[in-house]
């Protein structure tokens, strides 16, 4: 066992874990950073989003947190409210009441008070234009549909201007390479250390306390066929290949609880042509609300457009890898390419002249199937305004499943056809924590000296809120590592 010992011990090195590593260390606690993977593939799920969700009130607080954001450009930008209320009534909706009301609140309440704090350390954040919409020379923002902000360089960015900051820190330190392995547990119970296993062997690392920030286990074979059932091997893994879920085993094998759908995951449609893991943010197939959605019989399976995309993306995965084959196909006309995210342009797809050419090319096992179904689908829409900033009532009518909002005919050349399939990006459930990011055990007690952040905690059911994850990683990142930091007087 090394003799020197750390206040704080952060299991992880993504956003959460940076977030809890950076809340120690301003209370005053050493830290030691472990990182699983090398150094070139360091920060976790991180590194594959793009921004987050925060409440806000108005332009005033965007340009709290963009002070460099002028007068003329926030002059140009409409960024609408996005209240805590809004916050908190969507995250309870979408998990259909079962989300923890407190810790839904907290994150709710802290989102932009623990972002304006990673602001005020140093982050950089800029204007997000990707979702918003152009109209009389202003940017207008929904932010249901998209946030106003992200960090400079997305998720990436942000782990890369937290690790400059934290580089420039005295009293911490990251070690690569360096898996956890066993949580030490002194002899009244409480956690004081880490095993880990790096090039050199096995050690004992001691801490007065650690905060388990290792993500959740989308990246194990064997977890997902465990908690998520049989064929859950067989996903595309958009995440980081290094959540394997070691953090989570350790603490439910000191009895830790668990909170959230275990058997759960964010599981979005990606497009087929990407790779098996570790897909990136390049790999989102997010734009089916403007078309409709077909498996492999030529068959509509579900409602493209029940709700805002970034309340439905999460879910819809799940619905294409239960599908034939476990793939869908993408379509659109021309009506709507101009709205489509530039992901797109740098996918592979098929375009065709006519309906029948687009059958043709398909890999669909029915292609009459496939023309019966566009015009069943196109006899349905009904007349309105098409208005992909609102939930504009567009449908359709007599058909099921239903098109419940952007519902325009698929009638008009040239016509686009995405194949996709399901990336899993994390686990829904995980770790139970009380109000101050302590882990409860199963007995609703807490266990001393471990605290949890990220996505290794069980915060969502059925669904997930677009950017709610990496709020809630600064949110209780923040959090653990204040108080994790007062162990020290322990």
């Amino acid at each position: 066992m090394e003799t020197n010992v750390y206040d704080v011990i952060v299991v992880g090195a993504g956003n959460a874990a940076l977030s809890a590593a950076l809340s120690a260390s301003e209370a005053g606690a050493s830290v030691l950073i472990l990182e699983k993977a090398p150094k070139s593939a360091r920060g976790g799920n991180g590194r594959v989003t793009h921004g987050g969700r925060y409440a806000y009130g108005d332009i005033k607080g965007v340009r709290a947190l963009i002070p460099d954001l002028t007068d003329e450009e926030a002059e140009r930008l409409e960024v609408g409210r996005y209240s805590v209320d809004d916050y908190y009534g969507d995250l309870m909706r979408i998990s259909q009441g079962r989300a923890d009301p407190e810790m839904t609140m907290i994150l709710a309440q802290e989102s932009c008070p623990s972002m304006k704090w990673l602001v005020d350390m140093g982050v950089k954040l800029e204007v997000n234009y990707r979702g918003s919409l152009e109209k009389d020379g202003k940017r207008h923002f929904n932010p249901r549909v998209a946030m106003p902000w992200s960090p400079m360089g997305g998720g990436g960015g942000l782990n890369n201007q937290l690790f400059r900051i934290i580089e420039g820190r005295p009293g911490m330190e990251v070690r690569y390479e360096t898996k956890a392995v066993k949580l030490l547990v002194d002899g009244t119970g409480c956690v004081c250390g880490v095993g880990v296993k790096d090039t050199t062997g096995f050690h004992d690392l001691q801490a007065r306390a650690v905060v388990l920030a290792s993500g959740g286990f989308q990246a194990s074979l064997e977890m997902r066929v465990k908690y998520l059932g049989p064929e859950w091997d067989m996903v595309k893994v958009r995440g980081s290949r290094y959540d394997t879920g070691e953090g989570l085993e350790m603490a439910l094998d000191l009895g830790a609880a668990v909170s959230g759908q275990l058997g759960g995951c964010h599981a979005n449609q990606v497009f087929l042509s990407g790779p098996d893991v570790e897909m990136g943010d390049e790999a989102y197939a997010h734009d089916y609300h403007l078309g409709i959605l077909v498996n492999v019989l030529g068959k509509r399976f579900v409602d493209e457009a029940a709700d805002y995309r970034r309340h439905t993306y999460a879910r819809l995965g799940r619905e294409v890898f239960a599908q034939p084959r476990g793939i869908a196909f993408q379509i659109f006309d021309a009506k709507v390419t101009h709205l489509l995210d530039d992901r797109y342009q740098k996918a592979r797809g098929v375009t065709a002249r006519s309906l029948e050419e687009l059958a043709d090319e398909l890999d669909i096992d029915d292609k009459s199937s496939l023309l019966a179904t566009i015009q069943e689908f196109n006899s349905a829409v009904q007349e309105g305004e098409f208005n992909p900033g609102i939930l504009d009532g567009k449908r359709t009518e007599g058909i099921e499943p239903a098109k419940s909002n952007w519902a325009l005919r698929i009638d008009t050349p040239p016509f686009l056809c995405y194949p996709v399939t399901c990336g899993i990006t994390f686990s829904l459930g995980g770790l139970k924590i009380d109000r101050n990011a302590r882990v409860l055990d199963t007995e609703g007690k807490i266990i001393g000296g471990l605290y949890a952040t990220g996505d290794i905690l069980g915060t969502f059911y059925y669904n997930y809120a677009g950017g709610s994850g990496i709020a809630r990683g600064v949110v209780f990142g923040r959090i653990a590592g204040r108080t994790a930091a007062a162990e020290r007087n322990r």
